[in-house]
């Protein structure tokens, strides 16, 4: 029997957000999320699906002309399907990039796929489900993600990243919550801080603004 996935939308877009940021990709958002985090901009994805098979997944990938194919949710890895589409997508020669929570066991991705691992700050409400034996097996490939609601957070984050991520030679991004906090307020912190991370806005956001859905 075909592995089948519940998908919110399949989409084609501008990234907005990570290292590859203001590149064309090919989201695949998954329905389903455990967690509630309280600037959560994607509510909808908790419920809203229909049932696809890898196969078709693929096709409707396909349709675009792109290389760059991000899985994301909702949480993906909450859909053990979610592996195998991994697998054929990068199988079928794609950059498959995977946004997750970071509270699933992420060592069954396969290598190929860039984990991009959002580590929740105080201020999420979601902090204490952080898995962090997932930062252990991250590769310079991989990513990781703050998300940052105010000077709380930041110093929350950059402790994170001085004693858990010392010696992590990927991305690390700090992004501030749209219309919570200024971006030229995190990049002053950045600054002072002296830490080598990576400020991010979401790009798409500021394209179209906070409430499109699809882009």
């Amino acid at each position: 029997m075909p592995t089948r996935l519940t998908v919110n939308e399949i989409f084609f877009s501008i990234q907005g957000e990570s290292s590859r940021m203001g590149m064309p990709c090919v989201f695949v958002r998954l329905t389903g999320c455990d967690l509630r985090c309280s600037w959560c901009d994607t509510e909808y994805a908790f419920h809203e699906g229909r049932k696809l098979t890898v196969d078709e997944i693929l096709a409707a990938v396909e349709r675009h002309p792109c290389e760059l194919v991000e899985l994301t949710g909702g949480e993906p890895l909450l859909q053990p399907g979610s592996l195998e589409l991994m697998r054929a997508l990068a199988d079928r020669g794609k950059q498959v990039l995977l946004e997750t929570g970071g509270h699933v066991d992420i060592s069954g991705v396969d290598p190929r796929v860039v984990r991009i691992v959002d580590v929740k700050c105080p201020a999420s409400g979601e902090c204490a489900q952080n898995r962090y034996p997932n930062l252990a097996v991250l590769t310079a490939a991989d990513e990781v993600k703050f998300v940052i609601a105010d000077r709380a957070d930041f110093d929350w984050a950059a402790a994170c990243v001085r004693e858990r991520l010392g010696g992590f030679a990927g991305s690390v991004l700090f992004s501030p919550v749209h219309g919570r906090l200024a971006p030229s307020e995190l990049a002053a912190w950045v600054l002072e801080s002296g830490l080598r991370v990576r400020l991010q806005l979401q790009l798409h956001k500021h394209i179209w603004g906070p409430d499109v859905r699809g882009v």
